[in-house]
């Protein structure tokens, strides 16, 4: 079976990439595709009575309907909110991309789409020598970049894009998340980085109540589907 999948990353932590995730997915839903979703590695989970739980992996499971095992969708949750590679250390686990591929092809074998949400920006590390492009890598998907308008996305946004390309990693398009409502100049901001990045941004994600902000992705990402159908 064919799976049309993405990686949803970021210039940074709390940039809104889970926000985008889910839009995308029920953007796919709305078209009526099969979509099941995947948080491989978080950190900063609570104890609940059947174990630790993800906030970002139980936002993509209510909104792609799934009925997955959870520690299919997210196989290494942390309890502390750091870096991964320190909680797995603190926690004497080795984060192994091996088996997350194998819990990626178990989720796949019955989905249209599979959205996948990485941890932090696309360089976090998930171990002494592993991080999170290398999870991509071994996912092939391609990526999508979520960019934090504040001060610094600019450099945040090219160095990011680089090194997607420099691993040959597809780039599916990139989104703009006003996270900070005092950020200057945006209009100026927003045209430097279509220029960094090679083209606009498929969506310009307003500082608003999240029902707004997943309008205005819904409507984006449908593009973006269509997108990759064709390719």
């Amino acid at each position: 079976m064919s799976v049309h999948g993405l990686f949803v990353t970021g210039t940074d932590t709390g940039v809104g990439k889970t926000i985008v995730a889910c839009a995308l997915v029920r953007a796919l839903l709305a078209r009526r595709a099969t979509v099941t979703v995947m948080k491989p590695i978080a950190s900063g989970a609570l104890r609940m009575p059947a174990g630790l739980r993800n906030e970002d992996a139980l936002d993509l499971m209510a909104a792609s309907r799934t009925l997955a095992a959870y520690a299919d969708v997210n196989p290494y949750c942390f309890e502390p909110p750091i870096s991964p590679h320190i909680a797995a250390e603190a926690s004497k686990i080795t984060i192994d991309i091996d088996l997350i591929v194998e819990h990626y092809r178990r989720l796949t074998a019955t989905a249209d789409w599979i959205v996948v949400e990485g941890a932090g920006g696309w360089l976090a590390p998930i171990s002494d020598h592993e991080s999170m492009e290398d999870l991509a890598v071994a996912l092939g998907l391609p990526a999508l970049l979520v960019v934090g308008l504040k001060l610094g996305c600019l450099n945040h946004a090219r160095l990011t894009r680089e090194s997607i390309a420099a691993r040959g990693v597809g780039f599916a398009g990139w989104v703009a998340s006003a996270v900070d409502p005092e950020m200057r100049a945006v209009a100026e901001n927003l045209g430097t980085l279509e220029r960094l990045l090679g083209e606009p941004a498929l969506a310009v994600v307003p500082h608003a109540p999240a029902a707004v902000r997943s309008l205005v992705l819904e409507d984006a990402l449908a593009r973006l589907m269509q997108r990759l159908i064709s390719t």
